[in-house]
């Protein structure tokens, strides 16, 4: 039995693509029990489907009664609900807050969208990058010339979703301890994307930052804090935006003090040639011997596949193989109650029996 921090909660968690597995994964990893009710015909989970991970799985048909009749057993038993559909799916199957409330008044429930469960867009389709880009974070990534630049589907599905999410869960989970009430959670990736954006928001309002790209020292505008490729045709990462970093990275660059390009804004677009034509000189490996970890603020750009042989990585052991896969450690680290990856995915699932023993009425 794992010994993580959330060990004895279970956790429902309906199946689902991107961010609601891995809000789950994350929970699983901190020592949650949780089941996932897949879909009847959806078949297991591949056995190298890392976000999941460490949970068990069943297969419901929940338009057919004595099936979501099952359901419902299974949620009077749980502390925690993962849903991720459109706003009313879940109260046409029968499953909505009021009616498995009060049944399980201490049940929290979390419900994950894009757009939340309610608002002009709450019913329409839309993916990461849609979500972002109304809250003002895509606006900002990307060079000067040309179009914004997704990071991935970092910001909206797995930042502003799948971690708001689980900190809610665990929020509402700890309030409940003292209530005896549960909840509901209207997880917005719009919400929690905006949310990481108050950095900016001070920043715009204080006057010495903007998110209008080329214009901003941390969009990659700035020769300071942008990427540059070496001899090697690799990437490099620099990010010595305080003056003595600066100063640091000058040095380790062998650049004279006459030389050395000003941090002003009016000297980025020289300052960036300038430094491209030093950072071609030398490889990428060549260039972390001179500069990492002495304080300039420079790091080599990896490829995932690269990342876990890093020799910082695999001090902490931030990557682990485990069931055939190379994949991240449970994050974040606790000193007493360690979280671990309790287990593959559910490549074979279990039987309803399986579960409702297993979750033995409380």
């Amino acid at each position: 039995m794992s010994m993580g921090p959330l060990s004895g909660v279970r956790v429902i968690e309906f199946s689902g693509i991107g961010p609601g597995p891995y809000c789950a994964m994350l929970l699983s990893d901190l020592g949650a029990d949780v089941l996932r009710i897949n879909r009847a015909g959806q078949g297991a989970a591949a056995a190298h489907e890392v976000p999941a991970r460490g949970r068990r799985a069943i297969s419901l048909d929940l338009k057919h009664e004595a099936h979501r009749a099952s359901c419902l057993e299974l949620l009077e038993r749980a502390d925690a609900l993962i849903e991720g559909y459109r706003p009313g799916v879940m109260e046409r199957l029968g499953l909505g807050p009021d009616v498995v409330l009060p049944r399980n008044p201490r049940l929290v429930y979390g419900r994950l969208t894009g757009w939340g469960q309610d608002g002009p867009l709450a019913q329409a389709a839309g993916h990461d990058i849609n979500y972002i880009a109304l809250t003002g974070a895509l606006a900002g990534i990307g060079g000067r010339e040309g179009p914004p630049v997704p990071p991935l589907n970092l910001v909206g599905d797995f930042a502003g979703g799948s971690l708001f999410l689980a900190l809610g869960i665990v929020a509402a989970l700890f309030e409940a301890k003292s209530s005896g009430k549960g909840q509901v959670i209207d997880a917005a990736m719009i919400d929690g994307a905006a949310s990481l954006m108050s950095f900016f928001s001070w920043a715009q309002a204080d006057g010495w930052a903007t998110v209008r790209r080329g214009a901003n020292f941390l969009d990659g505008s700035a020769h300071y804090y942008r990427c540059y490729e070496c001899s090697d045709g690799r990437w490099i990462s620099v990010g010595a935006i305080e003056p003595h970093f600066y100063r640091l990275l000058m040095q380790g660059l062998g650049i004279p003090e006459a030389e050395r390009p000003p941090q002003s804004r009016e000297a980025w677009e020289e300052g960036g040639r300038f430094l491209a034509r030093i950072f071609k000189t030398r490889t990428r490996s060549e260039w972390c011997a001179l500069l990492e970890g002495k304080d300039a603020c420079v790091a080599p750009v990896l490829e995932l596949e690269e990342a876990a042989d890093h020799p910082q990585m695999r001090a902490r052991q931030t990557f682990v193989d485990a069931f055939g896969v190379r994949q991240p450690a449970p994050a974040p680290r606790f000193s007493r109650t360690p979280g671990q990856i309790q287990g593959p995915p559910p490549t074979v699932e279990d039987t309803l029996e399986s579960a409702l023993s297993r979750w033995s009425a409380r």
